[in-house]
């Protein structure tokens, strides 16, 4: 049995995760997990304790946060934890909303990174996903353009490692994809991981995903397929946006402190 010590530290290695659904791990359905999704930082947390156990780890991120929610939610939290590796990804709820001033929000974009930079951990960013094939989100594609050159920028500057989710053009098979058609599926999420371990240079035992061929469906299945998606996903999301409500009001941060008991 694993004792209380070997779980809560100390560590020497600490990988701290912040952001919105997407580090959350939405998409990859786990009764198990906290919140019920494990994810792809989860799956790279726990590859790097297999590697090395003297890693620790701390997932901050929640679904439907916007960038300065992240910052006012997690930025201190996860700097008090002395990360030595931080990913940051956030700011794509922002640009799903009907308007958003991306200079404003990438000068707060990039303040937030000096912040973590200024830990003297090691700071991993995220561009955002090539939404031209999506037809719910296409019409963002140019404000994610706009977003992604920033990022770079910004990684550029301050000598940083980039995980280039727009140039994942595998992830373009939304086999990929959960049935929301906006979060990543189990086998996205295992995708992303072992990208982020092969940019990070570490040994990566995951296990691609098999993937089946998709089914032929009928014109009256896909019509149908288009209807449940609508009431079951879309509407809701509509009404949220219109409510001002977020998926993520009732939750709370899946692992707010280091540990290296991955469930």
């Amino acid at each position: 049995m694993t004792g209380k010590d070997e779980l809560s530290g100390p560590f020497t290695q600490r990988f701290v995760a912040i952001g919105d659904s997407f580090t959350e791990g939405v998409g990859d359905i786990d009764p198990s997990s906290p919140n019920g999704v494990r994810g792809w930082a989860d799956r790279v947390a726990a590859q790097l304790i297999s590697n090395d156990p003297s890693w620790g780890y701390a997932n901050l991120a929640v679904r439907g946060r916007k960038l300065q929610q992240v910052i006012d939610g997690q930025l201190d939290a996860a700097v008090s934890l002395n990360p030595t590796l931080v990913t940051f990804y956030a700011g794509g709820n922002d640009i799903l909303r009907p308007t958003v001033h991306l200079d404003v929000l990438m000068e707060r974009y990039r303040w937030a990174v000096e912040r973590l930079v200024e830990t003297g951990g090691r700071v991993v960013l995220f561009t955002g996903f090539d939404s031209g094939k999506a037809p719910m989100f296409k019409a963002t594609r140019g404000r994610t353009a706009i977003y992604n050159e920033a990022v770079r920028k910004i990684a550029a500057d301050l000598d940083l490692e980039l995980v280039d989710f727009w140039h994942m053009k595998q992830l373009q098979d939304w086999r990929y994809w959960d049935e929301d058609r906006l979060h990543l599926s189990i086998e996205g999420h295992i995708l992303m991981a072992k990208e982020t371990l092969r940019v990070l240079g570490e040994k990566d035992e995951i296990e691609l995903p098999e993937m089946e061929e998709p089914p032929i469906k009928a014109i009256h299945q896909k019509v149908y397929a288009e209807f449940a998606w609508t009431k079951d996903y879309l509407a809701p999301w509509i009404r949220r946006r219109v409510t001002r409500r977020s998926s993520g009001d009732e939750l709370d941060a899946k692992y707010p402190t280091l540990t290296s008991k991955i469930w």
